[in-house]
């Protein structure tokens, strides 16, 4: 168990409701110095509601938020802080240049302006307006900004929205660069495939509880299913299936005991041909973890 004193963020049996609907009910969840930690979850599962409250826009209505050992809703704890935020408005007036220099004024140790302009691939927009940005412009400066201060911790919360295969593998080498200083990112997004390659943890969240908490590995083994692939005409019924897809040739079958679906399919000699047999992938093993709590 890490030391609480060298944790960066920490939420103890959080509870947040909006009226009579619990947003969050008993969240605990630690931010540790050196990770990528992946915070996933369905829509109204409570992602958003936490990272307000760790970055100090809402206060719990019971438990613990601390942030660098202190309230997240004491400007000084927030210094060590970065955020991209869902969505995010600029001066529609100001220059890229300039809004990222008047952001960089708020911290003591900010990074230079010019070679992070170059690294977010924005260094041809630096004098365009705000408003003559592309969606995909605009949702970069806003992930540069969350690291222009050199924070301890960065929470990005869905950064890669809207962005092209370019510029998100980008992103992920900032994140890779980011964590191997020895900084931490908080990351929430629809993209499991970036979790997959970047978080050292993940968490899950659903209806507001902790659903699932480990490496991208434990959490794929906690579903207990392998993936058999094959090409077929048709799909077949086998016993020791606890699920069977078809798309387009392709049948998969996800099971606890791949070996003895192989062999039940081999003794109904049912045609098939280029058979694999896989792990889950993490964005399969959170959409049946989302079936079997539906």
């Amino acid at each position: 168990m890490p030391n609480p004193t060298h944790l960066l963020a920490e939420v103890r049996r959080v509870e947040k409701r909006y009226g009579r609907i619990p947003a969050l009910a008993g969240v605990d969840l630690e931010v540790r110095p050196g990770e990528v930690l992946g915070l996933l979850g369905p829509n109204g599962a409570g992602k958003t509601t936490l990272v307000k409250l760790l970055v100090g826009l809402l206060t719990p209505d019971a438990g613990e938020v601390r942030l660098f050992g202190g309230s997240p809703r004491t400007w000084r704890n927030r210094l060590g802080l970065g955020l991209t935020p869902q969505e995010t408005g600029f001066p529609e007036n100001l220059r890229v240049k300039e809004i990222a220099e008047l952001v960089a004024t708020h911290y003591e140790n900010a990074e230079a302006v010019g070679p992070l302009l170059t690294r977010f691939a924005l260094e041809a927009k630096a004098n365009r307006p705000a408003r003559a940005l592309s969606g995909g412009e605009k949702r970069r400066l806003a992930v540069m900004l969350a690291f222009i201060g050199r924070p301890r911790l960065a929470i990005l919360d869905e950064p890669t929205t809207g962005l092209d295969v370019g510029s998100r593998r980008r992103l992920w080498e900032e994140i890779r660069a980011f964590r191997e200083r020895g900084q931490s990112v908080l990351l929430t997004t629809h993209y499991l495939e970036e979790v997959e390659v970047l978080a050292d943890r993940v968490v899950i969240l659903h209806r507001g509880r902790v659903l699932q908490e480990g490496s991208v590995d434990e959490v794929r083994a906690r579903v207990g299913l392998k993936k058999i692939r094959f090409k077929s005409e048709a799909i077949p019924e086998l016993p020791g299936v606890a699920k069977a897809e078809r798309d387009g040739p392709w049948v998969t079958l996800y099971a606890a005991d791949a070996d003895a679906v192989i062999a039940a399919l081999v003794r109904a000699e049912h045609p098939f041909r280029e058979l694999e047999v896989q792990p889950v992938r993490l964005e399969e093993a959170f959409l049946l973890l989302m079936e079997d709590h539906a």
